[in-house]
């Protein structure tokens, strides 16, 4: 049925992002994980659905027309291809020493819904922590509370289907106004799901959104626990980042607890091998719909000496810039003004994946009869030989990592990949 979400999810475009189940009016649609994949796919239960083509309306999977929402929320077209529509950028961290170092970068995010809820702004926010049950599945929730709000910090590396919480959103009291917290796909399903519901617009006053290169599958985390030697069943609780920065994945088994840096970790084929296909036909790295982005400050003056956190700040409109600088007024946050080149030097490596080597992925994709999203965008560079190459290189190891058997082979190639680096290292120092 071309006009609901089972086209889009047989054609491999489905991005996970829950924006569809919130917004069937019949409940027709349950999201499941596809274990073989490591994702969330959703599923029509055809007895239920009215064919009504809502769900098919709000999906980001298939389509997304930047040239169309740009000009409705900021009224104009970007300047800055790379990063989208800006009014200014920023470098800055949570005052509050506990939220900082225990935050993913600096903070920011946390502390800005807290002033945001404590300032009447808001009534909750849509943010997402990890299952207490089931402590490798993500929960997204709105949060209404401070503690609620510092329980859901820290990023998520896996699948999270965010906007399943929209529902929430609205069936809630009239005068209530909220705060989404996402990645692009998240933000360009609510911005989707905004221009056919004008309630969803009007309870949404502050859209944030965070940078990201690409989601890692569940897969990634069930080959950390098998190289670690750890069952699953027997994890208690898990945590990607924290403890400072750039910060530790942290896993509870029964009576202990094991810590790999994010280094560490995330160089063992955690983020080099473990793509979801739709993540790399994304073309947006900065969440260019979002009313502010944020991002960890990977710049090479504050990286020298900041082992705590220092977020970087894009802020796209009056709104968001008005509440930073109140949060900045009242003590909350720490600002300071940075060049937007700055932030684009700091994301060169993601804006160059979503930007410059995208249509050389698209292309490749093609070529096999694979379907790519529509996105009405500038600033993508066409397909180039080494963007194809690029292009097979990444699906070449899509396709190991979903070859379960073979996980042992990809244990030992990163283990003598890294050991050979740092041998490198040695020698040229």
């Amino acid at each position: 049925m071309k006009n609901t979400i089972n086209s889009i999810v047989s054609e491999e475009l489905c991005a996970g992002c829950g924006t569809c189940i919130a917004f069937c009016p019949k409940e027709a649609i349950k999201l499941e994980i596809n274990n073989k994949k490591g994702i969330y796919a959703p599923r029509i239960n055809e007895n239920n659905c009215n064919k009504c083509g809502i769900c098919y309306k709000v999906c980001p999977g298939y389509e997304v027309n930047f040239k169309e929402l740009n000009n409705e929320i900021f009224g104009k077209a970007p300047d800055n291809t790379s990063i989208g529509n800006n009014l200014n950028c920023y470098i800055g961290y949570s005052k509050d020493n506990n939220i900082r170092y225990n935050s993913t970068s600096g903070g920011v995010i946390t502390q800005l819904l807290i002033f945001a809820l404590e300032e009447g702004i808001i009534d909750g926010a849509l943010v997402t922590k990890m299952k207490k049950d089931s402590p490798l599945e993500p929960e997204p929730f709105i949060a209404r509370t401070k503690q609620e709000i510092i329980d859901a910090s820290k990023s998520k590396y896996c699948p999270v289907p965010a906007n399943i919480a929209l529902k929430e959103i609205l069936n809630s009291k009239n005068d209530e106004k909220f705060a989404v917290v996402g990645l692009s796909c998240h933000i360009h399903g609510i911005r989707k799901a905004e221009r056919i519901n004008k309630k969803l617009k009007q309870k949404i006053v502050l859209h944030i959104g965070i940078v990201c290169n690409q989601t890692p599958t569940f897969l990634a985390t069930e080959y950390i626990l098998k190289k670690l030697k750890i069952s699953s069943e027997d994890v208690k609780k898990l945590s990607y980042r924290g403890d400072g920065w750039p910060g530790s994945m942290k896993i509870s088994v029964n009576n202990y607890e094991i810590k790999q840096s994010l280094g560490e970790y995330w160089s063992s084929g955690f983020g080099q091998f473990f793509y979801p296909i739709r993540c790399t036909i994304c073309c947006d790295h900065t969440a260019e719909l979002a009313d502010i982005s944020f991002a960890d400050a990977w710049i090479p003056e504050i990286q020298k000496k900041d082992n705590v956190g220092t977020s970087i700040i894009i802020s796209r409109n009056n709104f968001s810039e008005e509440l930073i600088k109140n949060a900045t007024l009242k003590n909350k946050i720490t600002l300071k003004l940075i060049d937007s080149s700055k932030v684009v030097k700091s994301q060169k490596h993601g804006i160059n994946f979503k930007k410059r080597d995208l249509k050389g992925r698209m292309a490749l994709l093609n070529v096999f009869g694979k379907k790519t999203p529509y996105y009405d965008t500038t600033g993508l560079s066409n397909p180039t030989m080494k963007s194809c190459l690029s292009g097979i290189l990444i699906y070449t190891r899509v396709y190991i990592s979903s070859k379960k058997n073979i996980w042992g082979l990809l244990i030992y190639y990163q283990s003598l990949r890294n050991k050979l680096i740092n041998h490198l290292r040695i020698l040229i120092s």
